[in-house]
């Protein structure tokens, strides 16, 4: 039974900080696309960013490029998403979601791609 939990999320001033953290069970994360996607009212889910850590590959939408982070801790196969300097658009219903290696190394990577999901975590920047 693949399980994955995100926690970390939060309200926070613009400029501010924020990790958000995907803990994955019955899944391994490292071996296995996992990406980080939001979607904020009446937008579309997006991409944020997608990580195969076996090869050390990201990926990152371009606004938020430079500001956002993905990692992985092995250990605990958790996924983590720092993000930096964050802005008032990037409020949003945050979800990880976790997918077969191949999806990591397509030129658009899309929800529909992914398998699992979280249940997702609110970011509120203002």
């Amino acid at each position: 039974h693949v399980q994955l939990v995100e926690s970390g999320g939060g309200s926070v001033q613009a400029g501010g900080s924020l990790r958000l953290s995907c803990a994955a069970s019955g899944y391994t994360s490292t071996t296995n696309c996992m990406g980080w996607f939001r979607q904020a009212p009446g937008k579309e889910r997006e991409i944020v960013a997608a990580t195969y850590a076996a090869l050390n590959r990201t990926h990152y939408v371009d606004s938020v490029k430079g500001r956002f982070t993905i990692s992985q801790d092995n250990v605990n196969n958790t996924v983590y998403l720092q993000m930096n300097s964050l802005k008032p658009e990037d409020t949003a219903v945050y979800y990880c979601a976790a997918a077969p290696t191949a999806v990591c190394f397509v030129h658009s990577i899309l929800p529909g791609d992914f398998d699992y999901w979280g249940q997702g975590t609110q970011v509120t920047v203002s």
